[in-house]
């Protein structure tokens, strides 16, 4: 078995690579658009091949001009019967040539556990994920706002101001994180301080195609820092991006605030959804997002390297 990145040459054949079962994959369409707008590269799809058919693919997903992010997609041909392992070895031969263990996202529908078809597809892409190192396993809720509901009005609680220098959200990146119910967060936080997470979260959101000058500080009536919201955008539209309260201020049901400002931001641009996430366990952002009109739509699976082990 040939473990390889792959080539413009392949492309025909990685079009063919379908999947047929109830899990997102990397389809045709999507695969030509982010090759062609560099979401994808020929170096961040690996194939396993025999006798020159393609027997396993996987894509992972990164911004243009940055390594992968994320794996995108997992495929096995038809004919393969140990699919587990075929994946697996093909993770770890990316995996090593990466230097790194990005986590695998897959979007399932609510209750997708209860859908035998689903589960069954999540089942070997799981176990394979596993011996590759994948081993830690979070669920986020997908949320979205669309115009049928109301925009919400401003409470007057906080004040909102643009701030172009960059090391004034580090600094509210890094102070929001202390107590932070935010798995992503919470586990950066077990290998790295908390500055040098505020500068990497920073500039993730910096390279997102959401404009800088959307971004704000919320401050008190007296002056006081409270907290930041960051209205984004990804390739599919706007999202909610980051919102964070300081420590200090948390019960006050500020984020409700800072939620309607990013709110208020899209929809004044006109925009027709906005998506947003959070994880299972962050329930006080779950119910900000049902109370600001916010629906449950789906859900995210992440599998990620525990970062204490990579």
């Amino acid at each position: 078995m040939l473990f390889r990145p792959a080539t413009e040459a392949d492309l025909g054949r990685l079009l063919h690579c379908a999947v047929g079962e109830p899990v997102s994959w990397a389809h045709p369409e999507r695969l030509r658009s982010f090759l062609a707008d560099g979401h994808y590269r020929y170096d961040r799809v690996w194939v396993a091949e025999q006798d020159g058919e393609i027997l396993a693919r996987a894509v992972w997903w990164g911004f243009p001009g940055t390594g992968p992010l994320a794996l995108d997609c997992l495929y096995s041909h038809p004919s393969v019967t140990d699919r587990v392992t075929l994946a697996a070895d093909l993770l770890r031969h990316a995996h090593d040539a990466f230097g790194d263990r990005p986590a695998y996202h897959v979007f399932l529908p609510v209750g997708w556990r209860d859908n035998h078809a689903v589960a069954a597809a999540v089942g070997w892409r799981h176990e394979a994920c596993r011996r590759a190192g994948l081993t830690d396993e979070l669920e986020r809720l997908r949320y979205a706002w669309t115009p049928g509901s109301p925009v919400p009005e401003p409470s007057g609680r906080l004040i909102f101001r643009e701030e172009p220098d960059d090391e004034a959200f580090v600094a509210a990146f890094a102070a929001a994180s202390a107590g932070s119910l935010d798995h992503h967060t919470r586990q950066a936080l077990l290998v790295k301080d908390p500055e040098t997470q505020a500068r990497e979260d920073l500039a993730d959101y910096l390279a997102m195609p959401g404009d800088r000058s959307w971004w704000r500080l919320a401050c008190t009536p007296s002056g006081e820092l409270a907290g930041f919201a960051l209205p984004s955008a990804n390739a599919s539209g706007p999202v909610v991006g980051y919102l964070g309260v300081l420590p200090e201020h948390r019960g006050r049901g500020y984020v409700d605030d800072l939620l309607a400002e990013i709110t208020r931001c899209h929809a004044a641009r006109g925009a027709r959804r906005i998506a947003a996430d959070t994880d299972t366990g962050n329930l006080p952002m779950a119910r900000a997002f049902e109370r600001a009109g916010y629906e449950l739509f789906a859900i995210r699976l992440v599998l990620s390297a525990n970062p204490v082990n990579t």
